[in-house]
């Protein structure tokens, strides 16, 4: 999008201001390790809303784009996640960032490690953000519990696709934890330079969908 798309009195002005997380489509009978709660996740979501919509407002009053508008999308899933890493933390004591670049999992229980770093551990929560419903990928198939927070936004890609403005929404948070056999591991060829990947199969899907946290029902969605 260029500047000269945005139109500053009409829907492009209206979707900087995201969608507010509706209490009421919580799940308090949802099961979180190490103490998190549906909570934590409500206020850390709240956050990103109020966040993003201060971001994109003030984008706006320099005829600049919304952060999802130019941002790659796999780039944009990233810094939903990432926020989450650090906002969770805030709300729950028991939980913090992974402190080693890269590590896994991106949230460890506190304390549990020095500096509250570690390359690699089985204890803590992989977080993700994801346009997608389904499919979410990880590198390894593996021990995990796994949790997705799931949003609708603009692309940088809808322009050429001719779909509009449209604000910011969270329509899910799932989570659970997945065994080595809910995911389905994609190798590649010798010549090839796609990332290797491991996807959450249905049997994944399923367990995290069962453990929903937050589900959008609005606009038809179940």
């Amino acid at each position: 999008m260029s500047n000269n798309d945005i139109d500053t009195n009409g829907k492009e002005v209206q979707a900087c201001i995201p969608i507010p997380v509706n209490p009421d489509h919580f799940n308090a009978k949802c099961l979180l390790p190490y103490s998190l709660t549906v909570s934590h996740a409500q206020q850390a979501m709240n956050d990103f809303v109020a966040f993003l919509g201060f971001i994109n407002q003030q984008l706006s009053t320099k005829q600049i784009p919304r952060l999802e508008s130019f941002l790659m999308p796999a780039n944009f899933s990233s810094i939903v996640g990432e926020f989450m890493n650090m906002s969770i933390p805030k709300y729950c004591n028991t939980l913090v960032k992974n402190q080693y670049h890269n590590g896994h999992p991106d949230l460890i229980p506190h304390g549990l490690f020095p500096n509250n770093a570690v390359q690699y551990a089985a204890e803590g929560i992989e977080v993700k953000g994801s346009r997608h419903a389904s499919g979410w990928q990880g590198h390894n198939p593996e021990s995990v519990w796994l949790m997705v927070f799931h949003f609708d936004s603009n692309t940088s890609n809808d322009v050429h696709k001719g779909i509009g403005p449209k604000p910011f929404r969270f329509k899910g948070v799932y989570a659970a934890k997945l065994e080595k056999e809910d995911w389905a591991f994609s190798g590649r060829s010798a010549t090839s330079r796609r990332t290797i990947t491991a996807s959450v199969t249905k049997s994944g899907v399923a367990k995290m969908q069962a453990n929903w946290i937050y589900r959008d029902l609005a606009k038809g969605q179940r």
